[in-house]
């Protein structure tokens, strides 16, 4: 599947899973808990040393949260516990790292999904140590990276000015890994199947990011015509760049608003940069991830007064905590439920600890002032956990009183669309989430590479639940987002616009192209186009129509 567009030409560097070699049971248990205190604090010094290194403040940052993970107290007495019961050091140590990790693996929100590959990441280099095995060290020369999956936290291990491409084995359009990518801005291609593994190191190969193609080993003509595209793709996202402050208007004079997703405060500087006209989706929940216990009221507010401030007057939506369920808080235990995509989320979890939303509005509202806060909902399925969120809201705001606030809820399951009309009456608007809105109308696993090709946002079905989201807003003047990954999908731009969508919100370094894309195409155009999309069999069948129209 195609996860990120453009044209990347190279040679490849398969990355393959690292084998450990190591005995399942040892017979002196003081003496393997010597090993892995000596493995633990070796892989701590070598990060300390990393962070000295690193140039970029990401890297720096991201291998610095490693040392913090490796001093959780948690994972060692766990992998010590294991040890009494007669594992080895290494064997008792990756049981504790793959029982932890897996806890938010399965995580449908990237940034927390991350903390899986953290952990991960943290257990492979203790591992590395105590099996003495070198980590896989990349190329000095750009390369096309292929590996199972790239996670977030892989970063720390990449240099984005050499990597000219991803491919993996696993994943889906909407997996952590395809975000990564998009937010970097690098082509890639997920679900490619476990043969992309074999290829052989240094291989030339073209990806084609936006036909879902890797063509290996190409002929001297495929590589001039890729080199000719790549060439004009260069091309096209200089002149966005160099356009990107003007107004997203399509070619008949209608206006989209273009906004970012931010996963961190921080980055709302850049998106103005880039020129985002807001930010439609601020995860808050990178505020409650890296703590020991719950970040306090003056902690959030100075948190989020950093995107206010930066944003200078231009809108910030904010979702509120979404944690629980496959993504569980540290500090926040919930019991193991059977399917945690279906279980205490979002919404359903904050209505166990109203204490700690409540905290969260009055942050964000008293760090909102003057300047313009939206505040959203996330996983509100039922009129009830919509009325009990915004009974909450109004008490908080009666007495905080902030100038210039909306409130409004996520649409992500199929609940809320179908019965939008009702939550049109009270809310001022509306978010699609369109990562977990496919999942859940078309009950798939948007992480299973095996139900890739079923996992595509534009299939008809989904693509009616927005169009009636979207009329049951506009029917009470409300206004309408996507703040999931589809918003930054070419083929998908110009149905959401002609759907109705009143605001996209897209990763950061795909805002000037998008507001690009959204003047290369005319309202009545795309208007014609969402139609006959809505009448077309599946996703393959709109892509194509999509396709002829460009």
């Amino acid at each position: 599947m195609a996860a990120s567009p453009g044209t990347a030409i190279g040679p490849v560097y398969v990355e393959s899973p690292i084998q450990f070699d190591y005995p399942e049971k040892a017979v002196d248990a003081a003496a393997e808990q010597q090993k892995l205190s000596a493995a633990i604090k070796q892989a701590h010094a070598d990060l300390a040393a990393s962070v000295a290194k690193a140039t970029q403040a990401q890297a720096r940052e991201i291998m610095a949260m490693h040392q913090e993970l490796l001093e959780d107290p948690s994972l060692a007495e766990g992998a010590a516990e294991r040890m009494s019961k007669g594992l080895s050091a290494a064997a008792a140590w990756w049981s504790e790292i793959d029982s932890a990790a897996t806890l938010q693996a399965a995580s449908s929100d990237a940034l927390l999904a991350e903390r899986a590959a953290d952990i991960r990441d943290i257990g492979r280099r203790v591992m590395a140590i105590l099996c003495d095995t070198p980590l896989p060290q990349k190329p000095d020369t750009p390369y096309i990276w292929v590996a199972e999956d790239i996670g977030p936290s892989d970063v720390v291990n990449m240099d984005p000015a050499k990597v000219l491409g991803m491919v993996t084995a696993g994943g889906g359009a909407s997996s952590h890994s395809a975000i990564l990518a998009r937010s970097l801005g690098i082509p890639a291609l997920v679900a490619m199947g476990g043969a992309v593994m074999s290829l052989k190191q240094g291989t030339e190969v073209i990806l084609n990011g936006e036909a879902g193609t890797l063509w290996v080993a190409p002929e001297a003509e495929q590589l001039a015509q890729a080199k000719v595209r790549q060439q004009q793709e260069k091309e096209l996202a200089e002149k966005a760049w160099a356009s990107r402050d003007q107004h997203a208007t399509t070619r008949d004079g209608h206006r989209m608003e273009i906004c970012a997703n931010l996963g961190e405060t921080a980055k709302a500087v850049e998106a103005v940069e880039a020129g985002a006209e807001g930010v439609g989706l601020l995860r808050t929940e990178f505020v409650f991830m890296a703590q020991s216990s719950a970040p306090g009221l003056d902690a959030q507010i100075a948190e989020y007064k950093k995107a206010i401030d930066a944003l200078d007057g231009r809108p910030l939506v904010a979702r509120t905590l979404d944690v629980g369920g496959d993504k569980p808080l540290p500090y926040w235990p919930v019991p193991k439920e059977e399917n945690p995509f279906l279980g205490v989320r979002g919404i359903r979890l904050c209505m166990q600890k109203p204490e700690l939303l409540e905290t969260q509005l009055r942050a964000l509202l008293t760090a909102a002032g003057d300047q313009p806060i939206r505040i959203m909902f996330p996983m509100v399925a039922d009129w009830s956990e919509w009325r009990w969120a915004k009974d909450m809201f109004d008490k908080v705001q009666a007495e905080v009183q902030a100038k210039d606030v909306q409130v409004g809820i996520m649409v992500e399951v199929p609940s809320a669309a179908l019965n939008a009309q009702v939550f049109a009456e009270e809310a001022d608007f509306f978010s699609i989430g369109t990562n977990d809105l496919t999942q859940y109308t078309l009950a798939v696993d948007r992480g299973n590479g095996e139900l890739a090709s079923l996992s595509d946002g534009l299939n008809p079905a989904v693509l009616r639940l927005i169009k009636m989201t979207v009329d049951a807003a506009h029917a009470k003047g409300k206004w309408v987002g996507v703040c999931g990954e589809l918003g930054s999908d070419p083929k998908a731009l110009p149905l959401l616009v002609g759907l109705g969508v009143d605001e996209l919100s897209v990763s950061l370094k795909r805002v000037p192209m998008v507001k690009a894309q959204v003047r290369d195409w005319s309202l009545t155009a795309c208007q014609q186009l969402a139609e006959q999309a809505l009448k077309a069999s599946d996703a393959n069948a709109v892509r194509a129509l999509v396709g002829e129209a460009k």
